[in-house]
């Protein structure tokens, strides 16, 4: 009777989480990977929460006790599908780390991800809360991460020590959302690789000139 009375009264048994427990990384998946799969069908505009919480399998409430607004959903979705692939990697050359980062975001840009992505920026023209939430949830991030690629570079002697870390990755990335974004030209390998020797060419510590024989 004592085993039995103690068992209610934890909540072992009664088919209720306990308050405080951590919330389900399952759920919270199955919302991300709803919300990519919606967008891709139906786009930004028609993306509704209702309809996330509905193919994901949970009540609307759940979503927005993590996501408080789509624009915060939507980024954070797209930044979860991507993080993996756009990991800077260390080789012991600037160069390297940054193309291969580069040419990974080329190829998302260039995929069926590449959709969601200029829906994104289009519609965060006028919707505040979507640029906002795609910067703090996406590109931040990534920017984080890449400054500390060009700490290592610097720390190398491979850049210059006063070098602006923002104009130079603005100088870099800025050239890729153009061509996406404007289409123009197309986003290559090669494409990458050459505006990688270009700017970070002009990063490189500056010879000091040769004195003249006499």
């Amino acid at each position: 009777m004592r085993k039995k009375a103690a068992s209610a009264g934890n909540g072992e048994n009664n088919g209720k989480r306990p308050p405080g427990r951590p919330r389900s990384e399952q759920a919270r998946q199955a919302i991300l990977a709803s919300t990519l799969k919606i967008l891709g069908e139906r786009g930004f505009s028609d993306l509704k929460i209702e309809d996330v919480a509905d193919r994901a399998g949970v009540g609307k409430a759940t979503v927005y006790r993590w996501w408080p607004n789509k624009g915060a959903l939507i980024a954070d979705a797209f930044a979860s599908s991507t993080t993996r692939r756009l990991h800077f990697p260390d080789t012991g050359s600037v160069d390297t780390d940054m193309s291969r980062q580069m040419r990974q975001l080329v190829k998302i840009f260039r995929s069926p991800r590449g959709r969601i992505v200029s829906a994104i920026l289009a519609a965060g023209q006028s919707d505040r809360e979507l640029i906002a939430a795609f910067r703090e949830r996406f590109l931040k991030p990534r920017r984080r991460d890449a400054y500390e690629t060009l700490r290592r570079g610097i720390r190398r002697g491979e850049l210059r020590k006063d070098i602006d870390p923002d104009l130079l990755l603005d100088s870099l990335y800025g050239p890729i959302y153009m061509r996406f974004l404007i289409g123009h030209d197309r986003l290559t390998p090669e494409f990458v690789d050459s505006l990688c020797a270009l700017v970070l060419g002009g990063a490189r510590p500056r010879r000091k000139a040769a004195r003249r024989r006499i």
